[in-house]
């Protein structure tokens, strides 16, 4: 495995700063904002793709510094009911896919989108229930008139270009939340499609993520290093729904932390071995949105904790076997 960080975090820096920075801090692998929600700080697509030389640039300063570029990410809502904000995500998506053919990478990691709930919606609309049987019809049309007939579509695309790893994060609020809506579209559109698994969006779904990962097993193509902490008052009164903005801290019911703030060590080390099991020995990136910390400090401290956690080496012969 390799220590990552995805790159965001450091948006106030020049990528050669952030590279720097990530070289000295022991980071090993970079994944890096490409459009959408993540933005372009350090890899705007327009410019890279229009001038070779910039993205000899990229790969120069990734080599300079020791980092692999593993990923890029350009997380959006392509089937958003709104045409302009679904072309918008779209066209980052497309962007992306053919930035990443040319830097030779072979995974972009997205969410899947949430439709809205008829042809004439304009906003989104996350069912989580199924009665009354209202919530039954919006997932048909959402499931089998938007959002499988895109991602066949979006998954040749990629394909056509290099790009055989599409990395759904399993996000609420959108219709690839949990292990079980990741391997329905993955049934559906082909295994183009894979999990980006960040740990922090199951916890408080109530997800064990050690669970999730042996249900996903070889699907998980991606992972995100970030950790959340469920708040048992707050919790006991109301449940894990909460719409409450995410400063409000000390009335949610949980909030987004720095690995080893949400769970401890133990947590996080099966967390790990548990991916070596499922076969995934990829890059482990560090997601930074902990509210309470800095940037840099929360991210200084998953370097930190995750340089204990992970297991870098080949496992070597079973001499005692």
């Amino acid at each position: 495995m390799k220590l990552g960080v995805f790159t965001v975090v450091l948006g106030g820096q020049s990528v050669e700063e952030a590279f720097r920075y990530l070289s000295e801090s022991g980071v090993q692998a970079v994944e890096i904002g490409t459009g959408g929600y993540p933005g372009t700080a350090h890899a705007n697509p327009d410019e890279l793709l229009a001038d070779d030389g910039k993205i000899r640039e990229l790969k120069g300063l990734a080599e300079k510094y020791n980092l692999e570029i593993n990923a890029l990410s350009c997380h959006g809502n392509p089937v958003h009911p709104q045409k302009e904000v679904a072309d918008k995500f779209h066209s980052d998506f497309e962007k992306t896919v053919l930035l990443a053919e040319k830097l030779g990478l072979e995974k972009v990691i997205t969410f899947s989108g949430c439709p809205g709930d008829s042809p004439g919606a304009a906003y989104p609309n996350w069912v989580t229930c199924p009665w009354p049987d209202d919530f039954l019809k919006i997932l048909d049309y959402q499931w089998n008139e938007v959002l499988i007939p895109y991602w066949k579509k979006a998954a040749a695309f990629a394909a056509d270009h290099g790009v055989n790893k599409i990395c759904f994060e399993m996000h609420p609020g959108f219709c690839v939340y949990n292990p079980e809506t990741m391997l329905k579209i993955r049934e559906a559109v082909g295994d183009t499609l894979g999990a980006n698994f960040d740990p922090s969006h199951l916890f408080w779904q109530g997800i064990d993520p050690v669970a999730a990962i042996r249900k996903l097993g070889k699907a998980i193509y991606h992972f995100h290093a970030k950790d959340t902490k469920v708040d048992p008052l707050n919790t006991a009164v109301n449940g894990v729904l909460d719409t409450k903005h995410y400063g409000d801290e000390i009335n949610r019911s949980w909030i987004f932390r720095s690995v080893g703030y949400g769970h401890d060590y133990q947590l996080w080390k099966d967390i790990i071995s548990n991916l070596r099991m499922a076969g995934y020995d990829d890059v482990i990136s560090i997601e930074h949105e902990d509210s309470l910390m800095s940037g840099q400090e929360g991210l200084q401290k998953a370097i930190s904790f995750l340089k204990e956690v992970l297991v870098f080496e080949e496992t070597g012969e079973m001499f005692w076997a």
